[in-house]
C-alpha cells in the first residue's frame, strides 16, 4: 500500500476545500476601534448568511474608573436597544499578591426578563493606563424566527480594587437569551458610566456546515 506524504508545497497549493469537509472556520465580517466613544454598535452583518456569531475583545480600556462593559441587542437594525433578555452571571478573581480569590454567582448582574444592558464585566474595570479587557462573545441563531436567540461570553479584566494598593484578574463568565421570536439584527455595547477611551471590536460569523 502505497503511503502519500504531504509537504509544504502541496499544502500550499490546496485553493478549495473538498464538498465533504464541513465548515466550522470563522469569517471576519467587520472591526471597530473605540476612540472615546460612548458606543459601538454593529448594525449590519447579522443576518441568515451564518449560523452563529463572535464579538471579540481586543484591550478595551474605560474612560471613567471602576465601570463595566455591557451590550444590548435590537431587532430593528439598531434602532433601538432593549430585546427582552434573561441571563446568568459568575466570576473567579485572583489578586496579583496571590493572597485572595473568589469564585461566586453575581445576583446583582443578572437579568430576569429585563430590557435592561447586560454587564460582560462583573466588577469595575481598571482605566489605569494598563489596565483593559478581552474575550469574547457568542451568539447563536440571531435570525430565527422560532427560538430565543442564547449567547455566551467570557471576558478577563484587570479589576481594580477600590482602597487596596493591587488589582485583581476578574475572569467573568456570562450566559442567557434573547426571548424573542424575531430576528435579531444589531448589537450596541457600551460602558455602565464613561466612554470606551479605546480598544477594538471584532465581528466573526461561523458557518457550522
Amino acid at each position: 500500500m502505497a503511503i502519500n506524504l504531504a509537504n509544504n508545497n502541496s499544502l500550499a497549493n490546496i485553493t478549495a476545500l473538498p464538498s465533504s469537509v464541513s465548515g466550522g472556520a470563522m469569517t471576519l465580517l467587520a472591526t471597530q476601534t473605540a476612540s472615546g466613544s460612548s458606543t459601538i454598535s454593529f448594525t449590519s452583518g447579522i443576518d441568515d448568511t451564518y449560523d452563529s456569531y463572535v464579538f471579540k475583545f481586543y484591550d478595551i480600556h474605560p474612560a471613567t474608573n471602576n465601570t463595566k462593559l455591557q451590550f444590548q441587542s435590537s431587532t430593528n437594525s439598531g434602532s433601538s436597544y432593549g430585546v427582552t433578555m434573561t441571563s446568568t452571571a459568575f466570576f473567579a478573581t485572583h489578586s496579583e499578591d496571590g493572597g485572595t480569590s473568589s469564585l461566586s454567582y453575581d445576583a446583582n448582574d443578572d437579568l430576569a426578563q429585563s430590557t435592561s444592558f447586560m454587564p460582560l464585566s462583573f466588577d469595575g474595570i481598571g482605566n489605569a493606563n494598563d489596565d483593559n479587557l478581552s474575550g469574547f462573545l457568542n451568539l447563536f441563531s440571531p435570525s430565527s424566527t422560532t427560538f430565543v436567540k442564547h449567547f455566551t461570553g467570557t471576558t478577563n479584566a484587570t479589576r481594580i480594587n477600590t482602597g487596596q494598593s493591587q488589582n485583581y484578574s476578574l475572569e467573568s463568565f456570562a450566559a442567557g437569551y434573547f426571548n424573542t421570536t424575531s430576528a435579531v439584527d444589531a448589537v450596541q455595547f457600551k460602558m455602565a458610566s464613561g466612554n470606551i477611551d479605546a480598544g477594538t471590536i471584532k465581528l466573526y460569523g461561523i458557518k457550522d456546515s
